[in-house]
């Protein structure tokens, strides 16, 4: 008989501690029952012979092992130092308090392993289970830190800490998205989602162990640089001047984006992705504000342009420096309010985050850009033609916007206004899945962390997407509104790993370019499916 995996067996010896078969994995409908007989594709030995590679079928940290015993020694020390740590008011005051309680409380009703994709996702392995990462966290807390705690584990939960255990729940803190619906279901309030964030801080700001992709090339080069994705000031300036001609083409009349006015109502602040991946998102904006007649100003100074900050994701330090940074530019612009773009993450950073450590005169007014594209839309300063945005529409409700903040209906209302086949996901607003690549997994892509990420913790979404237009037919082209650049990322690999554009003729954008496709004095459509613009000029 098999047996359950249990807490303890993170330190036990073996090859994997998890394996996903193909079969594990909730089956695909049509036309994607080929994606059923493959599961994860195995890692190549000659790339992995030196990283950490027993937790399961993927590698995301890329940990190396010790050289030594010795090595091995000061490493688990390490680790009970940052533990440590995590546990004192003077290192860990912004969290300490909802960490304690989520430690404390847990009745383990295992409501929460309902209501995550990724457990449910891969056949219910036992690792992605919410609280199996918690409990392990718990254990040796308990065991290692508590007066008594060697001698009241035999009662409590034993767990034998070894560099095999810190390097699988290092490890382990990464197949979690931190969208916290764990947290949303939980009857008393116990929050899985935030303690995957403390492990992974406490390695990070303790061990030095991160992505590369979110602290070498995100927060590291946002502070050096100036962007998450290495473009400097003149790099975003020549950017939006190219997006301004793009727009000049779609509107038929000039359009400003105006930098660095001092005074303006409005800082209106991008992910910097959307300047390179997305540029129609930009020129959206900046159509919407001028035909609106918005007082508003981009920043051209280093972070000014690109509101991303991955230390949410994994370090307070690097979260507090890009934070702070945003604040101070604001702040000698004199803007009456920061607008955040169509990026979640740095709603959830800039505000609920944000507000712990801003204040005085860094204390700048923000607000999301879904309030304040509803007040434009619904106020009557533009002319809308619903029937140009005549094609089906679902919207996926980013985490961080949704159910961290509560911003559900704005988006609605402007869907309800200018997509007359707009449908709703099920199930949708705060209990709505994750893209799958929140927490800085959509830019993670090392070994075969992108495929795991595809069909496993994208999974869901992927299904919840289909079955939003499960009754249109499979050659009409259909939109899933994504008004955030990260699930964007998510949205879009999901389309390509699975071939849903020539399958089911999916594709995918934000919210402005719906609302900037139904405005009727638009020369062009800025929406388009393939080679195909979504109406006739």
């Amino acid at each position: 008989m098999r047996t359950r995996l249990a807490p303890a067996d993170i330190s036990r010896p073996s090859d994997r501690l998890s394996h996903i078969e193909a079969g594990d994995l909730a089956p695909l409908p049509s036309p994607y029952e080929d994606f059923n007989a493959t599961a994860i594709p195995p890692l190549k030995p000659e790339k992995v012979r030196h990283i950490e590679t027993s937790l399961d079928d993927t590698v995301a940290l890329a940990i190396p092992r010790p050289a030594s015993p010795e090595e091995e020694e000061a490493r688990v020390r390490q680790f009970l130092s940052g533990l440590k740590k995590l546990f004192e008011k003077e290192n860990n005051w912004t969290f300490l308090q909802p960490l304690l309680l989520s430690m404390e409380h847990c009745a383990k009703c295992q409501t929460c392993a309902d209501a995550c994709p990724v457990f449910e996702m891969s056949g219910r392995k036992e690792i992605y289970r919410p609280i199996f990462r918690a409990e392990v966290l718990r254990r040796i807390y308990r065991k290692y830190l508590r007066p008594g705690g060697k001698i009241a584990s035999r009662l409590t939960g034993d767990i034998d800490l070894n560099w095999t255990a810190i390097a699988r729940l290092a490890e382990l803190s990464y197949r979690c998205t931190l969208c916290r619906r764990c947290a949303a279901a939980c009857p008393i309030g116990v929050d899985n989602g935030l303690i995957a964030h403390e492990i992974r801080k406490l390695f990070s700001q303790e061990m030095g162990i991160a992505p590369k992709e979110i602290h070498d090339k995100g927060s590291i080069q946002h502070l050096k640089v100036g962007s998450s994705t290495g473009m400097k000031p003149p790099g975003a300036k020549d950017s939006v001047e190219f997006i301004q001609e793009e727009m000049r083409e779609i509107t038929g009349w000039k359009v400003d984006v105006p930098w660095d006015v001092e005074g303006a109502e409005i800082l209106l602040i991008h992910n910097a992705g959307e300047m390179l991946a997305w540029p129609d998102n930009v020129g959206a904006f900046a159509v919407i504000f001028q035909a609106a007649g918005v007082s508003w100003t981009m920043s051209s100074e280093a972070a000014g342009y690109d509101v991303v900050n991955y230390g949410l994701w994994y370090d307070d330090v690097q979260f507090s420096r890009v934070a702070v940074r945003h604040a101070d530019i604001t702040r000698r612009l004199k803007v009456k309010k920061i607008v955040i773009g169509e990026c979640g993450h740095a709603h959830k950073a800039l505000t609920v985050v944000a507000d712990r450590l801003l204040t005085g005169d860094l204390n700048v007014p923000r607000e999301s850009a879904l309030v304040t594209l509803a007040d434009i839309v619904l106020s009557g300063k533009l002319r809308f033609d619903p029937r140009r945005n005549d094609f089906p529409v679902t919207l996926h409700d980013p985490c961080n916007v949704v159910r961290s903040m509560g911003i559900v209906a704005p988006q609605r209302r402007i869907l309800e206004k200018i997509a007359p086949r707009f449908r709703e996901m099920t199930p949708h607003g705060v209990e709505n899945y994750c893209c799958g690549g929140g927490s800085g997994f959509a830019l993670m892509s090392g070994h075969n962390f992108a495929d795991w990420r595809n069909r496993v913790s994208s999974r869901k979404k992927f299904m919840q997407i289909l079955a939003a237009f499960e009754n249109e037919p499979a050659e009409v082209p259909k939109y899933v509104c994504a008004p955030c650049s990260n699930c964007k990322g998510a949205i879009r690999d999901l389309i390509g790993h699975y071939h849903a554009e020539e399958r089911s003729r999916l594709y995918y954008g934000g919210l402005v370019e719906l609302i900037v496709n139904a405005m009727a004095d638009m020369k062009k459509p800025i929406i388009r499916f393939g080679d195909e613009p979504s109406w006739k000029a």
